[in-house]
């Protein structure tokens, strides 16, 4: 019974390789009983073994690469508008909570209002209401006297007077007294 014969390298019943295909070994050498990797040489230089390993980015990896940047992108506008939006939503809180307070104070006023005695006591305060039998007294606060240091100035020109006039619009008015 003869089978086939092994020879040293263990190549016997192997399906020899392919051109370009991945996985190939570099070819080896037998040296004396020792397996050493072929080695290139160019002239000049010293040699350097020769490595089929690929040191870039692969085709798969790119193509990964772009899908997940793809989803970052499409996924910054509905994060954005989704933050945008729990945003609005504080800001509507607050206000709603503002709007329930006035609410509640319009109320305590209406409850107010709808008492006799308070309504005739605001009357009284606010418009100067009196009863039948009653006499009012109105203290005027005095206006300010002029400044004596400043001239009359009756024979000033029309453009003088015009521009004063201006001048005096500009001013902030007096606040009314209660």
């Amino acid at each position: 019974m003869a089978g086939p014969r092994r020879t040293s390298g263990g190549t016997a019943g192997r399906r020899p390789a392919r051109p370009g295909a991945r996985g190939t070994a570099r070819p080896t050498t037998r040296v004396g009983g020792r397996t050493s990797s072929r080695r290139t040489a160019v002239a000049g230089t010293p040699s350097l073994p020769v490595s089929t390993r690929r040191t870039g980015l692969t085709g798969r990896a790119a193509v990964l690469v772009l899908v997940i940047a793809a989803l970052v992108v499409s996924a910054a506008l509905p994060l954005r508008e989704f933050l945008a939006q729990r945003g609005d939503i504080g800001e509507m809180r607050a206000q709603q909570a503002a709007t329930r307070e006035r609410v509640a104070g319009l109320q305590a006023e209406k409850v107010r209002l709808a008492d006799p005695a308070y309504v005739a006591a605001e009357a009284r305060r606010r418009l100067h209401y009196v009863l039948p039998g009653e006499t009012a007294y109105v203290v005027l606060q005095p206006s300010p006297a002029p400044a004596s240091d400043s001239p009359v100035r009756a024979a000033a020109p029309w453009y003088s007077q015009l521009w004063g006039s201006v001048q005096a619009a500009d001013e902030p008015a007096p606040a009314p007294t209660p």
